[in-house]
């Protein structure tokens, strides 16, 4: 199989926006799904709401769209209901850590075994560029048109926290890392997450000076460092710096294989 054989052609062309980075994580996505030949039967991508959320209308596997902020809760389901499954979750900011925060962080938690793609375009794209979760101090948007004053949430750093074994960031301008880090990803067992930075274009970008895709990777170059280079920054070099790389990848046992020795003791008593 080759990535075409994991793709809804009738449904192109694509839905998004001229320059977004979407279309870029979806080519990934479904090229690391060629590259590991998952078995389109015993797959199943979940979404939820939102632009990121409607890539499910071109990928040929199982699929489930579910409602915002609420993917993940049904991922679980999914997941615990039938072990065997691989089980894949596209969610974007909003709808992933700003509305759907805590299933993140309980998933996280837990420990169930999916894989997370997490697109952060730093707003609400969908729904008219509202600020999210993410979106950076002082940038504008849609609700915060004289400044946004709050900080953006670290998602790596809040999943790490929470307990996830596999934890990764790239861009959709470093596009083969970021398959590289899907790919390794959808070969962990338990919880892995891997964010890819892709900021509207379409709001995000015409808000804050960035009114074309050249201009918007350029800028995502330009902001970008690797893990190694952060930790010759200090705080403030650092604060508005994209961090790309590996941050966690270590093993541990999901919650299915625990939750199966719980069966088996219940059974013997």
């Amino acid at each position: 199989m080759n990535y075409d054989d994991y793709l809804v052609k009738e449904k192109f062309p694509l839905f998004w926006c001229a320059g977004c980075g979407n279309g870029n994580v979806l080519g990934a996505l479904v090229r690391s799904f060629a590259k590991l030949q998952l078995d389109k039967n015993k797959t199943v991508v979940v979404t939820g709401i939102g632009c990121w959320g409607k890539a499910d209308d071109y990928i040929s596997t199982n699929t489930f769209h579910g409602t915002h902020g609420r993917a993940l809760g049904f991922a679980t389901g999914i997941k615990l209901a039938n072990p065997d499954l691989k089980v894949v979750v596209l969610m974007g900011d909003g709808d992933g850590a700003t509305i759907g925060g805590n299933h993140l962080i309980h998933a996280a938690r837990r420990n169930v075994d999916l894989t997370v793609v997490l697109v952060n375009n730093l707003n609400y794209g969908m729904t008219g560029g509202q600020y999210s979760g993410t979106t950076p101090e002082e940038s504008y948007t849609a609700t915060s048109i004289y400044g946004h004053v709050e900080d953006g949430f670290d998602l790596c750093r809040l999943v790490e926290s929470a307990g996830a074994p596999y934890v990764a960031r790239s861009t959709v301008y470093n596009i083969v890392e970021l398959q590289n880090l899907i790919t390794e990803a959808l070969q962990k067992k338990g919880f892995s997450f891997v964010e890819a930075i892709s900021p509207c274009t379409t709001h995000y970008g015409k808000l804050n000076g960035k009114k074309t895709a050249p201009a918007m990777l350029k800028w995502i170059k330009e902001s970008s460092l690797t893990i190694k280079q952060a930790e010759k920054l200090n705080y403030e070099e650092k604060k508005d710096k994209f961090i790309l790389g590996k941050f966690v990848d270590i093993d541990k046992a999901d919650y299915s294989t625990k939750y199966k020795k719980v069966i088996e003791v219940a059974k013997s008593r």
